[in-house]
């Protein structure tokens, strides 16, 4: 398969001027929502063309202000699927990458308006949908960070580990300064770019034990086991630093953020992980009324 990357003054495409050349059976390819509205949904493939866009009339609705009336066309030629976008306001991505026309693999990420779609081809695709509908219940399908109920989980998990153990552990929560703001500035697809690529980031410096989650809109919480609250604070400061130097992009559009950041360690005295999140929480907002862009503990 050939990737021909085109850009002009308006936006970058990606158009597929080949075929895919590994054979795939597609008889029971299918989408899953793995994002948005109607999350874990399962939608069969055929060899009909299916619509996606705003309107009722659409095969695949999605009644969202970013989405267009009828924003693409996903249909089946010979030994694979394509994705097509039908001069959407707003674009259609695969992976992240702005595209026009493009040939569908295993595994690709559709995001239309802010639902994403994962496309589904090989094996067994009854295990790797219930595999999937699995990893949706640990996993924040737009940062590909943990989700508020794991990350509940896990401190429970941690809790009871420096009850049983006297052990430590940190908790660091953070969010977005001013997130508000780059939304009605930029737009929610901007600010679902900034949300992703912030994941990613986090995901880069952490170690194989934390665990980082996306437990509200935009605040985030990072579990360090072991490591008590110097290390906690040490840590926080590199994840602000890192943040504040990186530049966030959405098409042609290039955004700099800052985070307030709260650290707390476990204590001894606390009967639950609710008190640990309060202390963090409350750090935090010491944080922002502090000024911003900030670690507090």
């Amino acid at each position: 398969m050939t990737d021909d990357h085109t850009t002009n003054p308006s936006k970058t495409v990606v158009t597929v001027v080949g075929q895919a050349s590994r054979k795939v059976d597609l008889r029971d390819a299918c989408l899953i929502v793995i994002y948005g509205d109607d999350l874990g949904r399962r939608i069969p493939l055929t060899d009909r063309p299916l619509s996606i866009g705003r309107s009722s009339r659409c095969d695949i609705q999605f009644d969202q202000e970013s989405v267009s009336r009828t924003h693409c066309r996903l249909s089946r030629r010979s030994d694979h699927f394509v994705i097509q976008d039908l001069g959407s306001t707003n674009g259609t991505y695969i992976n992240d990458e702005l595209c026009d026309e493009i040939n569908l693999r295993d595994g690709d990420q559709i995001k239309v308006g802010r639902t994403i779609l994962k496309f589904i081809t090989s094996g067994n695709i009854e295990g790797q949908y219930h595999e999937e509908i699995y990893r949706l219940m640990t996993i924040d399908g737009l940062t590909e960070l943990h989700n508020k109920r794991y990350f509940h989980e896990v401190m429970e998990r941690e809790a009871s580990r420096a009850r049983r153990y006297s052990r430590t552990f940190s908790l660091i929560l953070f969010d977005i300064d001013h997130f508000k703001k780059v939304n009605d500035n930029n737009g929610h697809l901007a600010g679902d770019a900034i949300l992703r690529q912030l994941g990613g980031l986090v995901l880069e410096h952490i170690r194989r034990d934390d665990i980082a989650a996306r437990i509200g809109g935009e605040e985030f919480g990072i579990i360090l086991p072991e490591i008590g609250q110097a290390g906690g604070v040490e840590f926080a400061e590199k994840i602000r630093k890192v943040v504040e130097a990186h530049i966030f992009d959405f098409e042609q559009t290039q955004m700099r953020i800052t985070v307030s950041v709260g650290v707390a360690q476990w204590d001894r005295g606390f009967d639950e992980p609710d008190d640990l999140v309060k202390q963090a929480d409350a750090k935090l907002y010491e944080a922002k009324n502090g000024g911003r862009n900030r670690v507090v503990a």
